[in-house]
């Protein structure tokens, strides 16, 4: 994956995934606070070899054909200590996800990580449009879209790892991203 870059903020790291990452995806992805909004796709109760199966034949060969971007996200400060992921999807009404261990939510490193991660996106890709599906119920995740300047442009029906429920979608187009940006 030499073609994918390293993306950098004030507090993270976020290095292209690798087939070493598994391990730390197996170790800090099964937990019911970061999978209960996911996409009942994902198995639950997690798999025992979750991670690598993920990792390998998923994610991987989704990044080797172009399909999907995804990055660990690292400390700064521990560099070596995976606290999440976050991904870019070329997929119709799905451009991004992402998960953080719990012990590190509430510390705007989300917020962080979906800034640059957005600027890959529109000024890399030159994406014209992202949009974002969500669980009507994950609020801490809507706070990110609203604070991007994200707008709700529909609900569907949608099934959760928790079960059904709506799920909303968010959308910022670049003209709008780009022009938040200048005001930065």
């Amino acid at each position: 994956m030499d073609c994918f870059p390293t993306l950098c903020t004030n507090r993270l790291i976020l290095t292209p995934l690798q087939l070493t990452d598994a391990t730390a995806v197996q170790q800090l992805f099964p937990q019911w606070e970061v999978v209960r909004y996911l996409d009942n796709s994902v198995p639950w109760p997690y798999p025992p070899d979750g991670g690598l199966t993920y990792v390998r034949d998923v994610a991987l060969p989704a990044m080797a054909s172009g399909r999907e971007w995804h990055w660990m996200i690292r400390l700064r400060a521990e560099p070596e200590c995976s606290i999440g992921s976050i991904s870019l999807f070329d997929q119709p009404g799905n451009h991004r996800g992402f998960w953080l261990a719990p012990q590190y939510q509430g510390n705007g490193y989300m917020r962080e990580a979906c800034k640059v991660v957005n600027a890959y996106w529109f000024e890399t890709l030159l994406r014209p449009v992202m949009q974002v599906p969500k669980a009507a119920l994950n609020h801490p995740s809507r706070k990110i879209s609203q604070h991007e300047g994200m707008r709700m442009i529909g609900t569907r029906d949608g099934h959760f790892v928790s079960g059904p429920m709506q799920v909303e979608i968010w959308e910022m187009s670049r003209s709008e991203w780009l022009a938040a940006e200048n005001q930065a």
